[in-house]
């Protein structure tokens, strides 16, 4: 992997997610990146060292106070200060949560310096906030990241319509948003999403290995992001 390899996020870009960098090979045909979730992985750091893949990375090492499985919140951001020197990772996300404490700020700075940006996420996985809530979590993460990621549960189509208002006026005013709805009743939003300016969409190689609820296998995504383009 070439160390100058840089995936800008100035058009949708589509990751798999896995635990397990082995599934990179498969995942080229219809991704654009790939999201190693280090939490879910065995020993991920020694996997980074022995990635030879082609596709570029974005690593998340989540926290198991969202959604995530890495307990320990110093180890966690340390493993990703470390992983963002890897050539072939070029970004790294961490919650908006985290990046408000100094071990987050520090994080994030280490990763810059590195020359990898920041995904900024936010997961609601209780619900849909009310539209002001949505809109203002959108702006706060896409100030603290190069991606700003919000990822709500949505229980009916006005929470998945309310996601893709809150998309479009997030892309209306020139911010950097990656949106999705999780669950059944936003499925569909994870095709939709990037026709209203989402930048960023995720889903497994199989869709046995989701990494959250809702997820299209990558090949179904594509399709649907392509056509709907």
């Amino acid at each position: 992997m070439d160390s100058d390899t840089d995936l800008g996020f100035d058009q949708f870009r589509l990751a798999a997610s896995t635990a397990t960098l082995d599934d990179e090979r498969a995942a080229r045909a219809h991704a654009d990146l790939v999201e190693f979730r280090m939490d879910l992985a065995d020993d991920p750091l020694a996997a980074l060292d022995g990635y030879d893949g082609l596709l570029p990375l974005l690593v998340t090492n989540r926290a198991a106070w969202e959604g995530g499985e890495a307990a320990d919140d110093a180890a966690r951001l340390g493993a990703l200060r470390t992983a963002a020197a890897h050539d072939a990772v070029v970004a790294v996300d961490v919650e908006l949560a985290a990046l408000r404490t100094d071990a987050g700020a520090r994080t994030a700075a280490a990763v810059r310096d590195e020359g990898a940006g920041v995904v900024a996420s936010v997961h609601d996985f209780e619900g849909t906030p009310r539209p002001a809530a949505l809109r203002n979590a959108l702006a706060r993460a896409a100030r603290a990241g190069d991606v700003g990621k919000v990822a709500v549960t949505a229980t009916g189509p006005d929470d998945a319509l309310a996601l893709l208002r809150a998309t479009r006026a997030a892309a209306r005013a020139g911010e950097c948003v990656a949106t999705m709805a999780m669950g059944a009743a936003g499925r569909h939003t994870r095709a939709l999403a990037p026709v209203y300016g989402s930048r960023l969409g995720y889903a497994p190689v199989d869709p046995a290995d989701a990494t959250a609820p809702g997820q299209y296998d990558l090949a179904t995504l594509r399709g649907l992001v392509d056509a709907l383009a």
